[in-house]
């Protein structure tokens, strides 16, 4: 028995690559069944073991028993430790966390320090077949999309989980017959109310239709991450065909996405990333058809239908505040976006820039400061080379300046009066005509 299930490590560790032979590793151990039996196989399998111990302070004087039943294990095995403490509830207030993300926050941060500080191939954790088994269940009743039935990985950068080939009932027989000793944890922090209905109710009952249900979802977890990497391959690819990206703007062509095998299996994989919910994706799928300027927002990015397009932009989370601008030649301001607004004059008579982003001006019209400020409803000006005033948002919709966009735009203005649509069209009224004597030149860079 004993023999059988370090040999079962041993080619686990083999067949995915988690460790090269007799590398040095940190291990995460708890005191519990799992990592215990976790510190004693790999020191078996002949690597150099140094050991964390994580005391978040959490349930008293058991937090200092399973301290101390570490302690007492490393010394008896010879064993490298690092002990953690942590005012868990003190940082999860200070940083707006729950207890359980204080707690994965804290010992992963320390855990990756001490990895680097030993020299370490590798953190190991001491997950096991039942967790993996539990996470694709919790994941499938909270919904989630393939990724999410892929249960736990083997390996995610320097962390390896070498007990994933053992079920829980295999690590606790092996620690009987071997007559070793470990704690009982009666809290778990990587475990929620959920998670132990799961286990307590969910897997008894599915092992009264198939005795062997946890091994049966655990062959199909292996299947999974299997086929997850040709999955991602095609969604990448497929992905590059529709969007593309300008500064933090995000633009889906409607017309390539419709010829996706799935619409809303595509948007899925770009939105849901974006905080974007399951209801949201197939409101957005459905909205192909609709009218230009309809909109979704998550917490963090916004999504507007364009004519031809999906445009997908970060949601604004300051206010854009009004900045001056001294009309004084050399004058120049620094704008929220990191670009620079500065001024010029020049004598009338010499060449007038036709760059968007150099608009000239009659330098006897323009009356300083100037502002410069999102446009708002209602603004208006006579745009270059028309009589009659225009709407801002009129000018905007003739140029087919998409929705995103349009809520961005600033314009600049001298006294009540616009003088130019930032980076776009300046007003007639202050164009240069044969009667300018000196140009004021206002240049966006």
């Amino acid at each position: 028995m004993e023999s059988r299930l370090i040999e079962t490590v041993r080619q686990y560790i083999l067949k995915h690559r988690l460790l090269t032979d007799g590398a040095r590793v940190v291990a995460g151990v708890s005191g519990g069944a799992d990592s215990t039996a976790l510190l004693l196989i790999l020191q078996q399998l002949g690597y150099s073991v140094h050991a964390v111990h994580c005391n978040f302070h959490l349930r008293g004087e058991e937090s200092e028993r399973d301290q101390q039943f570490v302690t007492d294990l490393c010394r008896q095995h010879d064993v490298e430790l690092s002990v953690c403490n942590y005012d868990t509830r003190g940082f999860a207030s200070a940083h707006g966390v729950s207890i359980e993300m204080a707690a994965r926050q804290l010992r992963y941060a320390d855990f990756e320090r001490i990895r680097k500080e030993c020299g370490a191939e590798a953190v190991c954790i001491a997950h096991h077949r039942d967790d993996s088994v539990e996470t694709l269940l919790l994941n499938l009743i909270r919904g989630t999309g393939l990724r999410g039935l892929t249960g736990i990985k083997p390996k995610n950068g320097h962390i390896i989980r070498p007990l994933l080939c053992l079920s829980r009932q295999d690590i606790e027989d092996w620690l009987n017959q071997t007559r070793q000793p470990f704690v009982t944890d009666s809290t778990n922090l990587e475990t929620d109310f959920t998670r132990n209905r799961i286990r307590l109710e969910l897997l008894p009952m599915m092992r009264t239709i198939n005795p062997g249900a946890d091994v049966s979802i655990a062959d199909t977890i292996q299947h999974l991450q299997q086929a997850y990497p040709f999955y991602t391959q095609a969604v990448e690819r497929a992905i590059d065909n529709v969007v593309s990206h300008d500064s933090d703007i995000i633009t889906i062509d409607i017309g390539r996405l419709r010829q996706a095998p799935s619409v809303s299996g595509l948007l899925f994989e770009i939105l849901s990333p974006l905080g974007f919910n399951d209801s949201q994706i197939t409101s957005v799928a459905t909205s192909l058809d609709s009218r230009p300027g309809t909109t979704f927002l998550s917490a963090t990015h916004r999504i507007t239908k364009e004519r031809d397009c999906l445009t997908v932009s970060p949601v604004s989370r300051s206010v854009f505040k009004p900045v001056i601008l001294s009309v004084e030649p050399g004058s120049a301001i620094t704008l929220p976006d990191g670009k620079t607004l500065s001024v010029t004059t020049a004598v009338a008579g010499t060449a007038i820039s036709k760059d968007p982003h150099t608009a000239t001006f009659d330098a006897a019209l323009v009356k300083g400061p100037l502002e410069i400020r999102p446009w708002q409803d209602g603004d208006s000006f006579i745009p270059f080379g028309m009589k009659g005033r225009k709407l801002v948002s009129d000018y905007l919709t003739d140029c087919k300046i998409p929705h995103a966009e349009r809520r961005q735009q600033l314009v600049v203005t001298s006294g009540r009066e616009i003088i130019w649509i930032l980076g776009r069209r300046t007003d007639n009224r202050y164009r240069v005509t044969k009667s300018t004597t000196r140009k004021l030149i206002i240049t966006l860079s």
